[in-house]
């Protein structure tokens, strides 16, 4: 994808119901106000699907610090990672929904130390990670998302 340029190609939407519901609604009102899990906020991801080559739309937990995001793979305590795993890892640049600003980022996976104090965050953000993490065997993978340098917001109107 180039960077400033949005994400372009074929929709296709979440087999699940409710991030179909979350994503339509986001579409719809054009901010990412008002989505929630357990009264926590979310963002929108938009990335490229790694075995399918279509555009998809995920929310995950808006986990930020100092215009940096995490993205959590925690697939709801799940025994397996979440779908868009491998399309990050695969095509890292994508597109990132917070309120009414889309930019792009970069994703990538962090470990060790890096891991541990994003992961501190995203328990803060969203206290029910811990809760996941105890649950499973997998260790939850965390991506950061770093902006993407010369890239510009997609609909805020702005430059740089």
């Amino acid at each position: 994808m180039d960077q400033g340029k949005p994400m372009t190609g074929d929709y296709e939407p979440s087999g699940l119901g409710f991030v179909r519901e979350y994503v339509e609604q986001i579409i719809r009102t054009g901010t990412t106000d008002g989505v929630t899990m357990k009264d926590r906020p979310m963002v929108l991801m938009t990335y490229r699907g790694a075995k399918t080559g279509k555009v998809r739309k995920t929310p995950v937990m808006r986990v930020e610090h100092e215009s940096r995001y995490a993205a959590v793979a925690s697939n709801g305590a799940q025994p397996t990672n979440p779908q868009w795993y491998p399309s990050l890892l695969a095509e890292p640049i994508i597109e990132l929904q917070d309120r009414t600003v889309t930019r792009q980022y970069r994703a990538r996976e962090v470990f060790g130390d890096e891991k541990a104090l994003w992961w501190r965050r995203a328990v803060d953000a969203f206290p029910d990670y811990a809760d996941y993490q105890r649950k499973i065997d997998r260790q939850i993978p965390v991506f950061v998302l770093e902006p993407v340098s010369g890239g510009t917001p997609a609909d805020d109107g702005t430059e740089g």
